[in-house]
């Protein structure tokens, strides 16, 4: 699922998205035990990159609360 993440970066949407097909796809009945790992392992990385993308914009939010200036952040 890194990979996938490299190549295109995700909007947090996205990747919410994304983890919700990997849910649905563990929800049926025919899943392989292969398949599940599969599926559960692309949606842990998908929660991180998520919890990940959510740190970065609550820094970018508490340095704007912090010194009142706005400026690019990046």
């Amino acid at each position: 699922m890194a990979n996938k993440n490299e190549e295109k970066e995700l909007t947090i949407e996205e990747a919410f998205s994304e983890v919700d097909e990997r849910i649905k796809a563990l929800e049926k009945s025919d899943v392989t035990l292969e398949e599940s790992f599969k599926y559960f392992k692309e949606g842990m990385d998908l929660l991180k990159y998520c919890n990940d993308s959510i740190d970065k914009v609550e820094k970018k939010v508490q340095k704007v609360m912090a010194d009142g200036r706005t400026e690019d952040f990046e």
